[in-house]
């Protein structure tokens, strides 16, 4: 199985992934701002399922790719690094738009929240491309099974990004206050998750090929 330094390693970039801005953050604290709490744990709940998809879907996928094609490591590592960079630039860039900075959206009923949260997620290209670039990275087949080694992954991703979006649903409206009279600390706040991603991007981009 992976080791605590490799899976700690994961849930650093899970967190800081998670922290940076994005559609489901957005959609998010969207519907819990302009529908209540309830409403956004639903739509919560929606992602979660999308998370779990991908979750299988991708350790089904990228064990028959790292079996098939030997190169396929290398070439996942390098995507993997150049897209935490984007992300540190997406971050950091000038006119970035804090997701609490929200537009009113009209009442959905429970179903078309969950449904929404769901879609989402699923076509959020920045899971698809943590679970088929940077998910592969931690991966160690002399370790034993890599599809297991991905599913555990992937579980540890999902737990820390619906811990964290939960959390946001919850304060979103509290946390938009605290920003709006306090617009220093989402400045300071892109810096440092530009600054986490970055490094990561460095370290991943500079380990040898296993």
């Amino acid at each position: 199985m992976i080791d605590a330094a490799s899976l700690s390693a994961f849930a650093l970039v899970s967190l800081g992934m998670v922290m940076t801005p994005g559609p489901n953050m957005i959609y998010l604290v969207s519907r819990s701002i302009c529908q209540g709490r309830g409403a956004g744990l639903i739509s919560l709940g929606g992602v979660a399922l999308g998370f779990v998809f991908y979750v299988f879907s991708a350790a089904l996928g990228i064990t028959a790719l790292l079996l098939a094609v030997p190169f396929a490591y290398d070439a996942l590592r390098f995507g993997g690094a150049l897209y935490l960079l984007w992300l540190a630039f997406q971050a950091i860039r000038p006119g970035g738009r804090s997701p609490f900075q929200v537009q009113e959206l009209p009442p959905d009923s429970p179903k078309k929240l969950f449904m929404m949260g769901f879609l989402t997620n699923l076509l959020n290209p920045k899971i698809a491309i943590l679970y088929l670039s940077l998910l592969p990275h931690f991966i160690v087949p002399e370790r034993g099974s890599v599809l297991l080694q991905s599913i555990q992954l992937g579980l540890v991703q999902t737990f820390i990004s619906v811990s964290v979006n939960g959390l946001i649903v919850l304060t979103a409206g509290s946390i938009a206050l605290f920003l709006g009279r306090h617009p220093l600390w989402l400045v300071v706040q892109r810096w440092l998750m530009a600054t986490v991603l970055a490094g990561l991007a460095v370290r991943m981009a500079s380990e040898a090929r296993r």
